[in-house]
């Protein structure tokens, strides 16, 4: 019992938290932008995979930290791009799109990545981003260490959700996104192209998904290897049904996921004689037992992958 009183008061443990949570932040954000917008994108997987390639070997080639940022998110909106007109354009079928998008990206990816380095066994590393204590309040006992230690992109992330939830909440464009998810045809009543509106709002939520992706190869690792993103993309889709398609939700879920991951890492490491196998379950059946528990109160979008197309009802 004392050594779980040990890893639960240690700052150390917390820091690491939020720095896990970070890459499911931006992923959870862009997988209910484009969900909010009636879109199912289950390219995510693909797209961090494609955005740590593309932040990476931007900064590999010389660019600015956050020049890989914003070439990541670039790279994101592109497969956006694709998925948006495939799937609202032409009316294909949102899984199918979105599993192709994950086995093209991840795999184009790679291709890239052994062009740029085609002969190093172990993949060449970059200056990451480090941590930035925010003056005064990187001090505060306690709380300090932990929010305000971390890297710039971690800020960003916690900013966006702040950004996303006015967004979508305050202002005509987010009740419009809203709505575009429950009633394309009342939008498109009042003049807004909901075909438009989507595509847009897709590449929006695809950057962010890139942005995640590149936080692990420009702040959490230092290099790319193709197999990084470890499953995070389906995590931030089962986190939107957990966050019920809301902002704060969607963090509190990552949150919680970050938490179950770091315990099980400090676990492994004071509990002998157990196979490690089942601490890598921990956060994964926790996660599961906690979507449960949430989906039961989960109002889908209504138009949620239904293809739109103007006149029919």
């Amino acid at each position: 019992m004392s050594v779980l009183l040990d890893i639960l008061g240690s700052v150390g443990m917390w820091e690491a938290v939020l720095r896990i949570a970070t890459p499911l932040i931006f992923g959870t954000l862009g997988v209910l932008l484009c969900e909010r917008v009636g879109v199912l994108n289950l390219g995510i997987e693909g797209i961090m995979t494609f955005g740590a390639m593309v932040g990476w070997l931007t900064v590999y080639s010389g660019g600015d930290l956050w020049l890989g940022m914003l070439a990541a998110a670039l790279g994101g909106a592109v497969f956006g791009l694709l998925h948006g007109v495939l799937t609202v354009v032409f009316g294909l079928s949102q899984h199918v799109t979105g599993l192709g998008i994950t086995l093209f990206a991840s795999s184009f990816a790679y291709y890239v990545f052994r062009l740029a380095v085609p002969t190093s066994s172990s993949p060449p590393t970059v200056e990451p981003f480090r941590a930035y204590p925010l003056p005064g309040l990187s001090e505060i006992p306690v709380l300090g260490p932990i929010l305000f230690t971390q890297t710039a992109p971690t800020y960003l992330a916690l900013g966006l959700v702040a950004v996303l939830a006015y967004l979508l909440y305050r202002t005509p464009l987010g009740l419009a996104i809203r709505m575009t998810g429950e009633n394309p045809h009342a939008v498109d009543a009042q003049g807004i192209d909901p075909i438009r509106l989507r595509i847009g709002t897709i590449m929006a939520g695809s950057a962010l998904m890139g942005m995640g992706g590149a936080f692990l190869t420009l702040a959490a690792f230092n290099s790319f290897f193709p197999t990084m993103v470890q499953g995070r993309g389906w995590i931030c889709v089962a986190l939107v049904v957990f966050a019920i398609w809301r902002p704060g939700r969607a963090l509190l879920g990552a949150l919680l996921f970050a938490f179950f991951d770091a315990f099980q890492l400090r676990l492994q490491t004071v509990v002998d004689g157990v196979p490690y196998q089942l601490f890598l379950m921990l956060p994964y059946v926790l996660s599961i037992l906690a979507l449960i528990v949430m989906a039961r109160r989960a109002r889908v979008p209504q138009a949620l992958m239904q293809p739109y197309r103007r006149g029919e009802r």
